[in-house]
């Protein structure tokens, strides 16, 4: 998948996040945060945006959802993955070594 359209996807996911109706915003960031924990986990320190779109396209997002019924069990309104973890890959997106300003640094 190219970073563009990872980007478009991801940059829609925050989107859809900060239109949640308000009653459902609370548990909507708490399961954004822990699939950015796992995000973590898994790229561990410096990153790249090139290998965020790697671990995005490669693994999907199944184990995103996992994460969000563990955190959510009673709440299926947050186990979209086109909210949840596109909003996470968002974020995390800011951390890549290579990212600023909104897009790709290029050396």
């Amino acid at each position: 998948m190219p970073f563009e359209t990872a980007l478009d996807q991801w940059l829609e996911g925050e989107r859809r996040l900060a239109d949640a109706l308000p009653s459902e915003r609370p548990v909507l960031e708490r399961v954004t945060r822990r699939i950015e924990a796992e995000l973590r986990r898994r790229l561990g320190g410096a990153f790249s945006a090139e290998e965020l779109v790697d671990l995005y396209d490669a693994q999907g997002t199944g184990w995103c959802m996992d994460v969000a019924v563990a955190a959510a069990p009673e709440h299926p309104f947050a186990w979209d993955a086109r909210v949840v973890a596109d909003a996470a890959f968002a974020r995390y997106l800011r951390g890549a070594t290579d990212f600023a300003g909104g897009r790709r640094r290029f050396s």
